[in-house]
């Protein structure tokens, strides 16, 4: 079960991975006419129309790039049966009043357009796992000679619009029980207003060792619990509730308010553009004299990525194992900082990460509030995150990069051996020359079995880890998570996707 919810994470991030674009079109759409939201000119409705044609279909996505990513083959097969399970579902759940008898034009909640349509998110990961699922088992399938021509993988689209049908009836009366439930957990958490964005942000920290949080973030990020925050952000549709507003008019300070858009986002914005870097140049001052050349060059990279993207994976993974309860208070000050975000209204938004480039697209955003304050918190949060990085370190002997006994080759050693590894790369590549070393210390032909990657890890299954030189990995990239006896998870960087087709390409010659 561990190891299918690590591979619905990674999977749930092909889908993701769109919604950059999203951020891109609506961003520069809204600067253009911020008023008028492409009302008042027509390039920028062409802009906002084009983000829009994203996040107004999400659930479709979901259901498609989920449906790729959970099959082991990434054969565009897998991604029709997701398209096809998808129309079958909302399909028949759209018709529910023709079953169930209740009046079309005034449905219940749990069968309003709204809630079963193209947006829907949880019926797209749950059509994705199907068809996925589906796509391994029968893929390779022979049926008789005179059904030949719909065996192997023109098999599976067919299966899932059969399996989804009978789902989708099962749905009509299930549904309402899931929506009702969803709604009641996210509406507990929105109740709760600053403090429950506080505790949502402590878990979603906390899970990364894990993958999973990605789950927790399609609750409050997307549709599954009527929450939707990012959608709502960028598309103008929600806003501060009265009793916050109110409040907020005469300069009051409202931490137990309701919901207000963008509440689930705006806090991650001083983490990661300045909290996260400033920790990682305390690691580096902290490092051993003989090593703090190849740390400086890894906490640079890592604290790039993070203050320009928001991908702080890198740098987090270069200590959440070494220096678990320096993770843990990382973990609470990112719930201080969405608490202290929510509860002034400082808001920005995100499609992809807190970064710069997200936040600076947000500004003019109609439901962005005082996004420049999250700079001023961020700047504070820089400073806390030094001292508390700094003093933690000293006091408790963490190894951090850099101060553990076997840390002399963790930098650029990594390449030291490339041309004899890399047989499948050019001369000079590094991504390929990494491949084909962590490939080897992987166990080769012989361990490999799966291939994955999501934003910034290789997501590897193996036949047995304890094959796997997870030391010798480890003076190579940022971090390695061994999660049982057939995963393991390899922290390389933003460079991921290069390194896995390339390894991919290693492994198909091997």
């Amino acid at each position: 079960m561990k190891a299918y919810i690590q591979r619905l994470g990674r999977a749930l991030m092909l889908p993701v991975a769109c919604l950059p674009a999203a951020a891109l079109f609506l961003g520069v759409g809204y600067w253009i006419d911020p008023s008028g939201w492409g009302g008042n000119n027509v390039v920028s409705a062409y802009l906002c129309k084009t983000g829009s044609a994203i996040l107004d279909n999400l659930g479709l996505l979901f259901a498609v790039g989920v449906a790729v990513g959970m099959a082991r083959e990434r054969d565009g097969a897998s991604a029709l049966s997701g398209l096809v399970g998808f129309m079958t579902v909302t399909t028949i759940m759209g018709s529910a009043s023709m079953f169930l008898g209740f009046d079309a034009e005034n449905p219940p909640a749990a069968f309003a357009p709204g809630a079963i349509g193209n947006k829907n998110v949880f019926f797209g990961i749950m059509v994705g796992c199907v068809a996925g699922s589906l796509y391994n088992k029968f893929h390779k399938t022979k049926l008789p000679d005179f059904l030949a021509f719909f065996s192997g993988r023109r098999c599976v689209p067919i299966l899932t619009a059969a399996l989804m049908s009978v789902i989708s009836l099962a749905l009509l009366f299930i549904w309402p029980l899931i929506y009702n439930g969803l709604v009641a957990f996210g509406e507990g958490i929105m109740g709760m207003g600053a403090v429950g964005a506080a505790i949502y942000a402590f878990f979603n920290r906390l899970l990364i060792p894990t993958g999973l949080h990605h789950a927790l973030n399609n609750v409050f990020w997307f549709n599954l619990a009527g929450i939707d925050d990012i959608t709502k952000f960028w598309s103008g549709t929600g806003g501060l509730d009265g009793k916050t507003a109110a409040v907020l008019a005469t300069g009051g300070f409202h931490p137990w308010g309701t919901y207000v858009t963008g509440m689930y986002q705006a806090g991650f914005f001083p983490i990661m553009m300045f909290g996260l870097p400033a920790g990682a140049f305390a690691i580096y001052k902290n490092a051993k004299p003989q090593n703090k050349k190849a740390v400086g060059s890894l906490m640079l990279a890592g604290g790039l990525a993070a203050f320009l993207t928001g991908v702080t994976e890198p740098l987090e993974f270069s200590f959440m194992f070494a220096a678990f309860p320096l993770y843990v208070v990382h973990a609470l000050l990112t719930a201080l900082s969405v608490f202290i975000a929510a509860s002034f209204q400082w808001i920005a938004g995100f499609n992809f990460s807190a970064g710069f480039i997200d936040w600076f697209l947000s500004l003019n955003v109609p439901r962005a509030h005082m996004p420049v304050m999250l700079l001023v918190q961020g700047v504070v949060f820089a400073v806390i995150y030094y001292f508390v990085f700094d003093f933690m370190i000293k006091k408790f002997n963490m190894k951090t990069p850099g101060r553990g006994d076997d840390d002399e080759s963790i930098s650029s050693a990594a390449f030291d051996d490339a041309p004899a590894a890399a047989t499948a790369s050019k001369a000079g590549d590094k991504d390929s020359a990494l491949a084909a070393k962590l490939y080897e210390l992987l166990g080769g032909k012989a361990n490999v079995v799966d291939i994955e990657n999501c934003v910034t890890r290789l997501r590897m299954g193996v036949n047995d880890t304890s094959k796997v030189d997870v030391d010798a990995i480890r003076k190579l990239v940022p971090g390695v998570k061994v999660l049982d006896a057939k995963n393991i998870q390899v922290v390389v960087g933003t460079q991921v996707q290069a390194v896995a087709d390339a390894m991919e390409e290693i492994h198909r010659k091997a």
